[in-house]
Parts: C-alpha cells; structure tokens; sequence
C-alpha cells in the first residue's frame, strides 16, 4: 500500500514520529511472539544437542555386548618383517610356524634401444652406441593360455606419449616408463600386478629385444611337511581364520599367534565412560538450574531423569558380577564417571568371565533348573536407556525437539499474521493524520478568507 503524509504541515506535530509509537505499541503481542520464537528454536537445538550426546553412549554401549567383547583379538608375529592382524572371526590360541621361501615379484623388462629425450619420436630410437637403430613397434605381448596383443603407438607419437598411450590401455595389464640411463631412456614394461598370474613376455618387430629385469613369482610360506601357501601379493589373507599376514623378507623364519587384546576392550570401556561423561556434560550446560543460570531448558524435567537414569545404570551393581567398581567403573562426588584402566585390566587378567557378565550381561536359559532369565550388563541397559530417550523416531529427547519445531513454525505463522495486521494499521493511521492535517489546512484557508473579508469591510467613522 501506499500513502501520502503532510507531516505536521499545519498541526506542527510529528505525525510520522507519532504514527510509528502508536504501530510499535500495537505492536507489543507481537514482540512478545518473536522472543518465544527464539527462545523455542534454542530449545529444540538444545535439545537435539543433548540427543546427539545420548546417542554417541548408545553407539559405545553396542561395542560392548558379547559379540563386542569377543571380537577383540590381536595377532602377534615373531619376526619384525613379517605383521599379522586379525579380526573378530580370529580364534584365540590359534598359533602357526611358517618360512618365507620368496616373496611377490611382478614381471618387468627394459628396452634395449635407447631414445635422445621424452620428445624423441618413438620410431626413431638409437643403439647404445648413439647411432639409428630399426625400429622395434610394434610390440607384440604374449601371455599364457591368451591371445598375442599388438601394441602400435599413434601416428607421430613421441615417446612420452607412447608411454601414456600404453598405460591407457587398461585391459593390457601393463605399465609404462621411460626411465633415463646414462645411454639416454629406455622404455621399461612391467606387469600391473604382481604374482605369477601376471607373467608376461614382450618381443620387438626389429632390432634388439627386451631385457627381463625381474620375473614374476608368487610370495611363498613353508608351512613344514611338504605345505606351501602362495600369494600373488606379499599378504597372505585368512592365512588362519580371521587373520592376514605381510611379509617383507625372504628366509625370516616367523611364528603368529593369536591372542585376546585386553587393550582394546578396555579402550571401548574408556571410549563408554568418555561418552557417558560428555552427555552429562550436555545435559548440565542446557538445563542448570542454579539461581543465575542462563540455560535454555533451565530446570527440565526430562532431562534431569535423564541425568538420574544415566547415573544409576552406570554404577548399580549387575546381578551375578556385583559393582561395577569392582571393574574400575565408578561415581566422583561431582556427578561424573571415572574410568580406573589398571583396575579394569587387573580384573580382565584374573576373571574374564566376569567383567564379560559386567559388560555385557548374560543371556536366559530356560533349559537350566531352575531357568536361569537374562542378566543385562551396563551395555544392555544403557542401550535401553538411550534408545528410550535418542530414538529417532519415538525417543523422548526426539519428540521434544519436534514438538518445539512445530511451536516455532506457529510462532512464525502468527508473527506473519501480525506483519499484516500492523501494516494496515499503520496505513489506517497515516491515511487518519493525513486527513486531520488537511482538515486544519482546509480550517486555516478559510479563517484567512474570513479574516480577509471582514477587513474589507468599510470601517464606520
């Protein structure tokens, strides 16, 4: 909409000053509305913020079931150039003895014509003496059980774009090189992949043939009595279940071992703790109640359930297993969980069973006599817990900031409504003082004209 104003033309007030005051005073409700928006949009973030706290505990706690448990497995090797790893299928006190007879090599062959520089044309090569040699193009590339592949260089082509003319061929399995000698360079052809299955042999149109510089082998292992294991790389995958094996060094006599690896699971108990903490943290920097807080969910209920509940599942004792103190997990004065590693690592040495049933509490048997029903560990019961408070979809933290994005986009709707309702009722007052100020011209043009008239009327003597 559009108005015209004659700002105090004749009234001398300050209408458009006056217009504003009035609109902004009508305009308190409104006010009112956008700092519950923002305080209700800093709610929902707080909210998910503490959500995302509570689930980083949930994902600590499912590294700590069983299944967690028993996937911590190290393997070591004897020799210092052969390393083993395993994984969660690798069976503790699995031990094997082995003798590295060779190791993975890839076939390779170097030119013995000779190009000036990169820029040389490919078809014009030298002898080692500098003087012409034939050409050798095109190359022919056999392999066994396989066709023969020609290769033939573009028209032109220099031999560095001979080179990246081969390694664009993918199908051919080989790579190029010019490689510089003391003669001038060479073109050096070596198989893509390692191991026997790679061999491959390379022979010239005219001139000199190609000089094998290495062959290709499979990496070997003695495994005594007769046993070879082969690999066309230098690791040897599942070599034993849930293990693989790099070797570095032909001859070294090595022995792998599997292993529990204490150090892993208590750094799932630390990363558990860690997580717990930093969620407590949350909840406390978003709903403190003390008296001078500032914290958006000052006071909030759920959240101080959630506090409770974190701490009592974290240090009650589990049936069968006793404290979780007795693992090193345990409550400070100040509300937070400490992790003692030496405590725990002490317990795992001399009763795995346990700090199993601690962990990750244990399954029912209905078969046993009595039946024995089903134990939750502080994993179990604080992946309970988070999911009741962090699932994405029916979790209480969840539903709450949910629940403020739908307050917000109200606020926002009925902020809206009142930019409409405010605009006409600024345009309804300015058009209203508009109207007074011509009103007062109109008054003040007619007393003129009186004034005017009476004082041309003829004076009596």
């Amino acid at each position: 909409m559009v108005s015209l104003s004659v700002d105090g033309l004749v009234s001398g007030l300050d209408t458009t000053s006056l217009v504003s005051q009035l609109v902004a005073a009508e305009a308190l409700p409104q006010t009112r509305l956008k700092t519950q928006l923002t305080t209700t949009q800093a709610a929902a973030t707080a909210y998910r913020a503490v959500n995302s706290k509570v689930d980083a505990v949930r994902t600590a706690a499912e590294a700590l079931t069983a299944d967690g448990l028993a996937a911590a497995r190290t393997a070591k090797s004897s020799a210092t150039s052969v390393s083993a790893s395993a994984t969660s299928t690798a069976v503790t006190g699995s031990r094997l003895s082995f003798t590295v007879e060779s190791l993975a090599s890839a076939a390779s062959y170097l030119s013995a014509s000779t190009w000036a520089s990169p820029t040389t044309p490919v078809r014009s090569p030298s002898n080692p003496d500098g003087t012409a040699a034939p050409s050798p193009w095109p190359l022919t590339i056999s392999r066994e059980g396989q066709a023969p592949v020609t290769i033939e260089p573009p028209a032109g082509a220099t031999l560095a774009q001979t080179v990246a003319h081969i390694n664009g061929l993918e199908d051919l399995g080989i790579r190029a090189t010019a490689v510089k000698g003391s003669d001038g360079y060479h073109l050096q052809l070596s198989s893509a992949t390692s191991g026997a299955d790679g061999d491959f042999t390379v022979a010239t149109a005219a001139g000199a043939q190609f000089t094998q510089l290495s062959f290709a082998t499979d990496a070997t292992l003695d495994l005594g009595g007769g046993i070879k294991a082969t690999s066309s790389t230098n690791t040897f995958a599942e070599l034993m279940t849930g293990v693989s094996v790099t070797v570095t060094e032909r001859g070294a006599a090595a022995v792998v071992e599997v292993a529990e690896d204490p150090k892993s699971v208590s750094a799932k108990v630390k990363t558990l703790v860690d997580a717990v903490n930093s969620a407590l943290d949350s909840i406390k920097t978003h709903s403190n109640s003390e008296t001078d807080s500032k914290a958006v969910l000052k006071g909030d209920f759920e959240l101080r359930t959630l506090t409770s509940e974190l701490l009592q599942n974290v240090s009650s004792a589990v049936s069968g297993a006793g404290s979780p103190g007795a693992i090193g997990i345990e409550l400070t004065r100040d509300g937070t969980v400490v992790f003692d590693e030496t405590t725990f690592l002490a317990a795992l040495a001399s009763d795995p069973d346990l700090v199993e049933r601690m962990l990750a509490g244990a399954p029912a048997d209905p078969t046993a006599a009595p039946p024995v029903t089903a134990v939750d560990g502080l994993s179990q019961r604080l992946q309970k817990l988070t999911e009741r408070f962090a699932d994405s979809t029916t979790g209480t933290l969840t539903l709450l900031a949910k629940g403020r994005d739908a307050l917000a986009e109200d606020f926002k709707d009925r902020i809206a409504d009142w930019d409409l309702r405010l605009a006409t009722r600024k345009e309804t007052l300015t058009r209203q003082f508009t109207a007074m100020e011509t009103a007062l011209s109109s008054l003040r043009n007619q007393s003129t004209w009186l004034a005017g008239q009476l004082n041309a009327l003829p004076s009596s003597s």
